[in-house]
């Protein structure tokens, strides 16, 4: 353990960002050996099994044996996928194999969890694989991508697909299900023609069964047990093993959108499975991407994108007051893509939005194998609303009020009409997720229903654990125009919710009682019998024996932040990427040349050289001639 694995993966991001060719590598035994980037995903895949991120320092010496082990028949090709029966490391929360029964050792190979020696594996090619292709990713995929997610794409949507009529909304993730190995191999090539690589992930995609030897196992012993009849125990977590996710965070899991739920997951392959399905479908982004400069025809008689593909409605405060189309107007199309769904937004007549749908389901069977019915690519009018992301993006017609000067000094004003971009949440598909949770039945008018889960749960534990939720889901719908209506209805049906719980567990008969006693927000402290005998809750807070109850959030529409209209900026990049992009550019001889000789002719001074200068004076005339000088001439002048 010489290197610091960090420094290992920077390195390699600064390579691949500053390397414009995107020449592949053709050899990366260098990195599959270095056993600092094996300690890393070691501890990565300890943190995904067990919550915790393990030291460097704590990890014991037979657990780095173990993981040599597995790194040297990686790079001697005797590493084998799924291979549970010989496994190098095992998971600190599992046991050895040798001391677990014959059944359990049974229900372990017939199970479907994969090995954490793969887990471990997956997490170094990830690390050696993701620098070397995010350079060469298309800036319009933003799903299964360091700092690009969901809001990225809302964001772009709105600053950059005002002005568009019509919308093609595709469903691609069949990419997801069916992929040819050898079509992922062929594109994989492109960037990387390391044989040991591409020998790995060849083994991982066409190993689809689980591999162990059935003569380890008695046929003739039945294993299976008999049921016990009495009430079923709880289970108690292990030393290592994670506790589950709380129930705020489960029920905001429940809430994500169709494209969000939509993994890929190919043979052994893990979590490079995302990284694989982008690879694949960067084709897709980059054809796009010409058809895009091919398909832009300008007007000038048109009142956006005149001139230039990049001007006009970047700025979504900037009305379109031609909201129609005609020969005359111009011709643009964009196009985004998050997983396995696209959204490609066209300026032009209906044909226009058909031709590109014909040449984009001829490019899905010609590359990818698979044919796309036209009910898997609808067209819709922006009149009519697409829904992407649960956010439903229409058109709005605003009347603006026009002032010019004329020609005689007079000054005029006219009444215009124009639309804007609206991006709103979908109400109807939020009620819908509700009621999958339970926590409302009907949909006209839903009605909320008791939060069951939280039954057992103190009044202070179930406000915070649902106030969890609802900041998450403010901040989910945080791009949305009308984010403080679904807000506002989400805490409705969550405060309603908690208010019948409450009635039911305290025996208070109606919500009114309980919001008479615990007021609009819950705040206040329920209990079922108001005896003497019973301390104060002030008291028993003040000792320290019961929890602060914190309020319901959002229990008033002013207590509910606006919709974030801060503007991406044109061109758009991650923050990493720009760091990189910038430090590339730093590195470069000839740029750093320029920018020096460019200060020098502006008469500019380095701070380098101001410090030279300070660190010179000092040495020849004393620290305190040095400061005695400095303030005389700050006096002086």
């Amino acid at each position: 353990m010489k290197e610091e694995p960090i420094q290992i993966c920077s390195d390699l991001w600064i390579k691949t960002f500053s390397d414009q060719t995107h020449k592949p590598f053709t050899n990366l035994k260098g990195f599959l050996s270095k056993f600092d980037l094996w300690i890393l995903a070691y501890q990565r895949s300890c943190a995904h099994e067990t919550g915790s991120f393990p030291p460097r320092n704590a990890i014991h010496s037979h657990v780095l044996h173990h993981l040599l082990s597995l790194r040297n028949a990686v790079l001697h090709g005797h590493f084998t996928w799924n291979n549970k029966t010989n496994q190098y490391i095992q998971s600190p929360s599992e046991k050895p194999l040798s001391s677990i029964s014959k059944s359990k050792l049974r229900s372990l190979l017939e199970s479907d969890q994969p090995c954490f020696q793969d887990r471990v594996v997956q997490e170094v090619l990830l690390l050696i694989l993701e620098p070397i292709f995010e350079p060469r990713f298309s800036s319009k995929s933003h799903a299964f991508r360091p700092g690009r997610n969901a809001h990225s794409v809302i964001r772009t949507i709105r600053s950059n697909f005002a002005g568009y009529l019509w919308f093609l909304r595709g469903n691609l993730s069949e990419m997801f299900e069916n992929v040819d190995a050898n079509g992922l191999l062929g594109f994989l090539d492109k960037g990387v023609k390391d044989k040991k690589v591409l020998g790995l992930i060849k083994s991982a995609l066409r190993s689809s069964s689980p591999i162990f030897n059935k003569s380890q196992i008695d046929r003739g012993e039945d294993f299976r047990k008999k049921k016990k009849k009495g009430t079923k125990k709880k289970k108690i977590l292990n030393e290592n093993e994670p506790k589950p996710d709380p129930y705020w965070l489960r029920t905001f899991f429940n809430f994500a959108p169709e494209e969000a739920t939509k993994v890929p997951s190919y043979g052994h392959c893990g979590i490079l499975s995302p990284l694989l399905a982008n690879i694949c479908l960067n084709e897709l982004d980059q054809m796009m991407e010409e058809k895009i400069v091919e398909f832009f025809r300008p007007s000038k008689v048109d009142s956006i994108w005149k001139y230039s593909i990049s001007d006009g409605s970047h700025n979504p405060s900037w009305p379109e007051f031609v909201p129609s189309s005609g020969k005359e107007k111009t011709r643009k199309m964009d196009y985004i893509r998050y997983g396995g769904y696209i959204l490609i937004g066209i300026r032009g007549p209906r044909e226009d939005a058909v031709q590109v749908r014909k040449n984009l389901i001829e490019f899905c069977e010609d590359k990818y194998g698979f044919r796309l019915d036209n009910s898997e690519v609808e067209i819709d009018h922006i009149s009519r609303g697409i829904q992407f992301l649960d956010h439903i993006i229409s058109r709005r017609v605003i009347y603006p009020t026009l002032r010019y000067t004329s020609t005689g000094g007079k000054i005029v004003s006219e009444k215009g009409v124009g639309t804007l971009l609206s991006i709103t949440a979908s109400l109807p598909q939020c009620i819908r997720q509700f009621r999958r949770l339970e926590l409302v039945k009907g949909d006209k008018d839903p009605e909320p229903l008791p939060c069951n889960p939280m039954l057992y749960s103190s009044q202070a534990h179930t406000n915070a654990q649902m106030n969890k939720f609802l900041e998450t889901m403010a901040d989910w719908y945080r791009y949305a125009d009308n984010r403080k209506k679904v807000v506002g209805f989400c805490a409705y049906v969550i405060r309603s919710s908690l208010a019948k719980l409450y009635a039911a567990r305290y025996r208070l008969k109606s919500r009114a009682k309980v919001y008479k006693i615990g007021s609009r927000d819950l705040s206040r402290p329920l209990r079922e019998s108001s005896s003497n005998s019973v301390p104060e809750y002030s008291d028993l807070l003040r000792m320290g024996l019961v929890d602060a109850i914190d309020g319901v959030r959002f229990s008033h529409m002013s207590l509910i932040p606006s919709c974030d209209y801060t503007p991406l900026v044109r061109n758009w990049a991650p923050d990493h990427e720009r760091v990189l992009q910038e430090y590339s550019r730093l590195q470069d001889p000839k740029f750093f040349c320029e920018l020096l000789r460019s200060i020098k002719r502006e008469g500019l001074v380095l701070p380098q050289d101001e410090i030279a200068e300070i660190v010179w004076d000092c040495k020849t005339l004393g620290i305190k001639r040095h400061f005695l000088g400095g303030e005389s001439n700050g006096g002086s002048s």
